[in-house]
């Protein structure tokens, strides 16, 4: 029998913290702002919120690049403003989980200033430095080493190169880490969704990366070392010391075997899966070949999700111009077996925005990816287009609460563009239209919430079958039968004996679905 976990109960919903809700009309979101929308959330029946980082950050990569572990960034509000947020969530029976990122520090950071003053510094060996470097490449393009002029040595960073990485062979960086973890749960964070996990450096530089046929680096030394299992452990022990927390980790890799390698007791409760949840083009059997998948190799609960602030949103990858298959993709999510997380603006159909300029593209992968374009000879428009493919602030515009100016996120212009379709596509009007998508997932959720089986039930049947994928599953005597048609043509469920249909139709049409109890 499944052992019961308030997150295993929970679906979460992720807030990229700049585009929820701006109270003071700077135009970024703040946690006065998230205040203000948390009975929008309740009643949607979130049980769990996730938050992209809040800490104080010159947000080079909108604050992945952490500049002070222990201060609210001043766009967000104050440390009080952010205390009033955990608490008025929990007095409504949510939980927050906040984003952590330990494998790198912006070069603003106090660390990283002293490092850099000379190689006998306290804090020097917080990084990693070296006089001559391998050939390592920063996943956001070009080398991974930068030449610090000061000590005449090199420093390593994975991402932008105001990004160094910390060095976890240094105990000093596992104490400060410790630290920080403690830190935060002492104000009631109920856990933490950890970035990159798999990136930490443990081992230091070693060889270089081999090229594969097609010139492309292979990440075979600079991506799980030996020693992240230990440092993971580490940060499990320290949440550990404090009762019913979360840890999710996002794992770089698309490889099932070293995803799955990283859940357990001692290390991760959950980690994303993106090999399912950013799937490229909708295929319903690549759907199902990655639910089956999980089933077979992650012993542990996996995660649903098709949208994050990584990728570009659900409706434009996956159900573009077609609302009904957004609804039977929200509907598996909410049914199958794993934790669920929504992104944002996902439950009213929110779209991608583009860029139509290099100035309109503030991402810094996207940047990047178009300065390294103008380098290899690329016209202006050739490289606008290949900054767009790699644009994540695609999926981070503005929440649409209503058809305003501002879509009622701000009352000035925000950080980044609102979608032209706010008039029409947008909190306000979704809640008075009874078939909008936005009354179908709080339904679909308020199932979930409901009903054990789909929070804790196994699979006893799963399968793919004239483009329908289905599955059951069963707990403490309950069973739930769900189907989703993803075909051209309907299908007829037959009901057994004591069943009914608790959402659907048994004529299930092509994009639609039909749950049974």
């Amino acid at each position: 029998m499944s052992v019961k976990n308030w997150w295993k109960e929970s679906v979460f919903y992720e807030i990229y913290m700049p585009s929820y809700k701006d109270s003071n009309g700077d135009g970024f979101s703040d946690f006065k702002g998230l205040s203000s929308k948390l009975n929008y959330i309740e009643n949607l029946g979130i049980k769990g919120i996730w938050l992209t980082p809040f800490l104080q950050s010159p947000k080079v990569d909108n604050g992945y690049d952490i500049s002070n572990y222990y201060e609210i960034d001043s766009t967000y509000g104050t440390l009080d403003d952010f205390k009033e947020f955990i608490e008025t969530a929990h007095s409504r029976g949510i939980k927050v989980i906040m984003d952590l990122v330990l494998n790198h520090t912006s070069t603003e950071s106090k660390w990283f200033k002293e490092a850099k003053k000379s190689k006998e510094n306290p804090y020097r060996d917080y990084y990693i430095w070296s006089d001559e470097p391998n050939n390592w490449e920063s996943f956001f393009g070009g080398t991974a080493w930068e030449f610090d002029p000061i000590t005449n040595q090199y420093y390593y960073h994975k991402f932008d190169v105001k990004m160094a990485d910390l060095n976890w062979q240094n105990p000093m960086v596992v104490k400060e880490s410790k630290q920080v973890l403690k830190f935060w749960l002492d104000l009631g964070v109920d856990g933490f969704r950890l970035d990159v996990i798999n990136f930490f450096t443990t081992e230091g530089i070693t060889n270089d990366n081999p090229m594969n046929d097609d010139g492309i680096q292979e990440h075979l030394h600079d991506v799980n070392q030996n020693g992240v299992k230990e440092a993971m452990k580490t940060i499990r022990s320290t949440v550990d010391e404090y009762q019913d927390r979360f840890i999710v980790g996002e794992i770089g890799s698309d490889n099932i075997d070293i995803i799955k390698q990283y859940q357990g007791t001692e290390l991760l409760d959950a980690v994303f899966n993106f090999n399912f949840g950013s799937i490229s083009e909708f295929s319903a059997q690549r759907i199902f070949d990655e639910l089956q998948s999980m089933e077979k190799n992650m012993s542990n609960y996996p995660t649903l999700f098709f949208g994050s602030h990584d990728m570009p949103r659900l409706i434009d990858r996956l159900a573009k111009n077609n609302p009904k298959r957004a609804e039977t993709l929200a509907a598996l999510m909410l049914t199958a077996k794993g934790v669920p997380f929504i992104y944002y603006g996902e439950e009213i159909g929110m779209e991608n925005i583009e860029a139509h300029s290099i100035e309109e593209i503030l991402d810094v992968q996207g940047q990047t990816q178009y300065q390294l374009a103008l380098d290899n000879g690329k016209s202006d428009e050739e490289a606008l287009g290949i900054a767009n493919k790699h644009n994540r602030d695609k999926s981070r515009s503005p929440m649409q609460w209503d058809d305003g100016e501002f879509a009622g996120f701000s009352n000035r212009t925000p950080w980044i563009k609102v979608h032209e379709n706010h008039t029409y596509i947008n909190v306000a009007s979704s809640e008075i239209d009874e078939h909008s998508l936005l009354n179908k997932y709080k339904t679909l959720i308020a199932l979930r919430n409901l009903e054990p089986a789909l929070q804790y039930g196994d699979y006893n049947q799963l399968s793919f079958l004239d483009d329908v994928i289905s599955f059951t599953r069963t707990f403490d005597g309950g069973t739930i039968k769900c189907f989703f048609n993803f075909g051209e043509l309907p299908h007829h469920i037959a009901l057994e004996e004591n069943e009914h249909v608790l959402l659907g139709n048994l004529l299930v049409e092509p994009d639609n679905y039909v749950i049974i109890k």
